[in-house]
């Protein structure tokens, strides 16, 4: 199975730059989401990599051969990089059934009936989707359907599976479902799955690594979690993460080492930690989670209830603490009255610690107030 490897990629329409300097390694049998908001230029580069848009310089190898190289005039056609696109609207044919719509790419390929039934079948019987094999795509749900075109794109055993956007279309609870047969399909075909999205939730829950974007540059390439938790910048922080990440502005005081002095809302506080906050100026942002924000009646901060969210398994509260607006996610359902009068704490290692003019991650340590 193959490795892809972007060096230097850019593209440029005119004078807008999509794509700017990408250098990216997806790994054999990796699940890679391209992640950010729209115009981040994210589709644009699984398009590059695909062949459906020439990069305007820069090169890209997939399994070791170059499919671009702007330097050497090299730019191999989509028909000949052994890759499966899937898109957003699933592209089916509405005269065929199932059947004819998975085997019909294999038909173009002159595989011999036998060998197209026997693939078909296989396909049928992973996405479990039997039972409409003599139905049209009219007579399919939209699950049933995105099924079908993930069957059809398979067909050929691709190298490498590309996916804009797949479950847009999609309603809430089936998309749930989807990412749990996403993720399930690719540890069932061992493929390359590059993955196109702006839900962040999508990006978490299924990857391996996500490549988060914005106007066009890369702004961190990790796995998820180290992207939850050690956020490269304040960008990375923002996008990722639902309630967002606390960010509380901060005076830096004093540094000794590994540890800081801050003032922040009113409060004096030490950031403590394992590594020396290197590029850290006069102003800083502290940023917390919600979850390190718990209610307790002998919490550090004094703060005052401005909403309370109960969602079943978590409520998301806001309060007020001064002038700054905080946000506290807690386990289970619990309700405050408007204007209540809280006490919060800050807890956990995974305190993040930013430059305030650059808005680089300086740090990542526990917070004491």
């Amino acid at each position: 199975m193959p490795r892809i490897v972007l060096e230097h990629v850019t593209k440029r329409f005119e004078k807008f730059v999509a794509v700017q300097d990408l250098d990216l390694v997806i790994e054999d049998r990796g699940f890679v989401t391209l992640l950010g908001p729209s115009g981040c230029g994210k589709t644009t580069t699984l398009r590059m990599i695909a062949g459906l848009e020439t990069p305007t310089s820069g090169r890209i190898t997939i399994d070791g051969e170059p499919v671009f190289d702007s330097e050497k005039g090299i730019n191999v056609p989509p028909s000949k990089r052994d890759i499966g696109f899937l898109f957003q609207n699933y592209a089916l044919w509405p005269h065929m059934t199932v059947y004819q719509n998975i085997a019909f790419g294999l038909e173009m390929l002159k595989w011999d009936k036998a060998r197209i039934k026997q693939r078909v079948d296989e396909l049928l019987a992973l996405l479990k989707i039997e039972p409409f094999v003599a139905r049209y795509p009219a007579e399919l749900s939209g699950g049933q359907q995105q099924r079908v075109a993930i069957a059809r794109t398979l067909a050929p055993s691709p190298r490498v599976l590309f996916m804009d956007e797949p479950l847009s279309n999609l309603d809430a609870k089936l998309r749930q479902e989807m990412r749990t047969e996403l993720k399930r399909l690719h540890s069932d075909t061992n493929s390359t799955f590059v993955y196109v999205t702006h839900d962040q939730l999508e990006a978490m829950t299924l990857s391996t690594r996500v490549s988060l974007m914005d106007t066009g540059v890369l702004q961190q390439y990790a796995p998820p979690l180290e992207i939850y938790n050690r956020p490269a910048n304040l960008f990375v922080a923002s996008f990722v993460g639902n309630p967002t990440m606390n960010f509380l502005p901060a005076q830096v005081k004093r540094v000794d080492g590994a540890c800081v002095e801050l003032s922040l809302m009113g409060y004096h506080a030490l950031f403590r930690s394992s590594e020396t906050p290197e590029g850290l100026g006069a102003e800083a942002v502290v940023g917390v989670r919600p979850e390190f924000l718990p209610i307790r009646e002998q919490g550090v901060l004094e703060a005052r209830i401005y909403s309370t969210l109960p969602a079943g398994m978590e409520t998301t509260v806001k309060a007020q603490c001064g002038d700054t607006m905080l946000t506290s996610v807690i386990f289970g359902s619990v309700d405050y009255p408007v204007d209540a009068a809280v006490r919060m704490d800050v807890t956990g290692e995974s305190i993040v610690l930013f430059d305030k003019a650059s808005g680089k991650r300086v740090s990542v340590g526990k917070l004491e107030i």
